[in-house]
Formats: C-alpha cells, sequence, structure tokens
C-alpha cells in the first residue's frame, strides 16, 4: 500500500487507500513536505487501525478474541477503550446497537440479488448474537464459544478521530480528513471558512457514480467538527418488491422497518456522529424525532 499527494487550488491533497475506503485529506497549505508528512502521518495511522481492528485478518486481537473458544482474553488499552464505548453504544440502544450482530452476514448477503434468508436460517444464527452475553471486566474480555465481534461499525471514525489528533499536534494547519465519506474538519481556514460538504442525493443509479456525477441535496461548511452518513443507498435486497435493508435488527436479525435511506450528522467527533447517524438509522420511522432529542445537526433523505 502506498500513498500519493497532488497539489490543488489552495491547498494539498494526500489520498491513499485503508479500510475497505478511498481515504484523502485536504490540506490547507503551500508546503509540500508538510503535505507529505501529514499524508504519510495518516495513511500509518489508518493502516495501522486497519491491521488491529479489522476482522478479516488472522494476526490481530479481533482474531484472537474470535477465535479463544470462551477463554479469557486480557486486551491493550486502546482495544479496552473500543470495547467500553461499544458497551456504552449497546446500553444507550437497548441493544439495537451489537458489535455481535456481525454473524448475521452468514445469511444475510447484500450482493444487489434477491436472495433472501428463511426465516428459519435466519432463526439459527440468533443464539450467537447478544452483547449482553459477553463478559467485559477491563482488561479481561470472555466471549461466549460461537460468538464474534466485529468493530466495522466504529472503526473508521475512530480513525478519523485519531488522525485529527495526530494532526493536530503536528500542525496549525486546517485540514480535512476524509474516510469513505467519514469527515473531520481540524480548525478553520486562515480566512475563516470552512471546507464546502455536499449531502449526496439518495436513488443515485450506478452509472452517474462510475461518472462521478452526483447530486447535493444540501452544502454546507464544515469549520470544525466530525461528520458520518449511515443508510441503505448501495446495499439492498429486492425481492417481489419489498426493500430489505443491510440495517439489521439484532433483536430479530431481520431488517429496520421504515428506516430512512440515509442519515448525515454532524457532531464534535467522526464517532460520535457515526453512532447517532447509526442510532437513528436503527430507530426506523422514529429517526428524526430520535435526532432531534440529541440536538445535532442532521440530513435523512
Amino acid at each position: 500500500m502506498s500513498f500519493d499527494i497532488k497539489q490543488d487550488e489552495g491547498f494539498w491533497r494526500g489520498e491513499f487507500q485503508s479500510m475497505a475506503s478511498p481515504c484523502e485529506l485536504l490540506i490547507e497549505t503551500d508546503d509540500e513536505s508538510l503535505a507529505y508528512a501529514l499524508t504519510k502521518l495518516a495513511f500509518e495511522e489508518a493502516s495501522r487501525i486497519e491491521q488491529k481492528f479489522s476482522r478479516y485478518r488472522q494476526d490481530n486481537i479481533i482474531y484472537k478474541i474470535n477465535n479463544s473458544q470462551g477463554k479469557k482474553i486480557s486486551v491493550d488499552q486502546e482495544t479496552a477503550l473500543l470495547l467500553d464505548y461499544a458497551d456504552q453504544c449497546f446500553q444507550m440502544s437497548d441493544g439495537f446497537f451489537d458489535v455481535t450482530s456481525g454473524v448475521l452476514r452468514e445469511v444475510w448477503k447484500f450482493d444487489g440479488s434477491d436472495n433472501v434468508p428463511s426465516r428459519n436460517k435466519v432463526k439459527a444464527v440468533l443464539p450467537r448474537i447478544g452483547w449482553q452475553k459477553v463478559n467485559w471486566q477491563s482488561p479481561d474480555f470472555t466471549l461466549p464459544e460461537g460468538m464474534e465481534i466485529d468493530l466495522g461499525g466504529i472503526g473508521k471514525e475512530y480513525a478519523v478521530d485519531r488522525t485529527a489528533m495526530l494532526i493536530r499536534a503536528h500542525s496549525d494547519n486546517s485540514v480535512l480528513i476524509n474516510y469513505g465519506g467519514d469527515l473531520y474538519a481540524t480548525k478553520p481556514k486562515k480566512n475563516g471558512n470552512g471546507w464546502l460538504i455536499g449531502i449526496e442525493k439518495t436513488g443515485i443509479k450506478p452509472a452517474q457514480i462510475k461518472n462521478k456525477k452526483r447530486t447535493s441535496i444540501k452544502e454546507f461548511q464544515l469549520i470544525q467538527g466530525g461528520i458520518a452518513t449511515s443508510g441503505d443507498v448501495y446495499r439492498y435486497l429486492v425481492k417481489d418488491g419489498i426493500r430489505y435493508s443491510h440495517i439489521l435488527d439484532p433483536h430479530t436479525g431481520w431488517p429496520i422497518k421504515e428506516a430512512p435511506h440515509s442519515i448525515t450528522v454532524v457532531a464534535e467527533s467522526c464517532i460520535e456522529a457515526g453512532i447517532l447517524a447509526t442510532l437513528g438509522m436503527l430507530n426506523g420511522k422514529a429517526a428524526k424525532k430520535f435526532l432531534q432529542a440529541q440536538g445535532v445537526t442532521f440530513w435523512i433523505n
């Protein structure tokens, strides 16, 4: 893996791939060496977090936990912080946000087909879901045999915030971090303005995505803080005229009913924006009411 930097009008752009997403930095500077250094820093931190917390690897703490066969595992401080956060999200969502629910991918394949699993297949997976079944007393974690954890629902947003923290420690320049649509602006630009952000309209056709012909329903300036989006715009199944979202209810194993197609939230941190957007989706038709109660800026479409 590698990264690249390009000069644009008034800023430098750093680009790389990580966490199965295109990642970029927009750096308000004329200094090529600074742009290189900050992009390298971001690339290395995003790569580190991916390597440490990806469920697709066989050499990290997630693999060790998921293959512990019911035995107690002691974790490091960073992993403990994320497990604490996963616990908080589970509690505040009444169990709708559950990092053990990733096993539902065994029966749900959101590949554009009409292969909706049978109710018996979904029901067979449910006993392996439930954060309340784990034993977590930092730093010791015990996962019942047959269960898994997946921190993918918070990992990318965490990487954005970690990158922002490191960049602020190295530079006073305004930087916009964008990891696959999860964003953070470190500070206002020199003129006091923010970075122009567009909220993408849902229902974009694949050809429009390929040709980068996207339509924004809203544009605004992000001066400082995080943005995250949750939705099923690109991941769903359709069978017999019924649309099945990839936003699944861990209690039933089935898609949340009447959820919006997309929710975008602005918050003080990217990880906060991400969890609020996800919880909004999990609230289904009550998404707007839930987000209004949180006192954050959001868009539903």
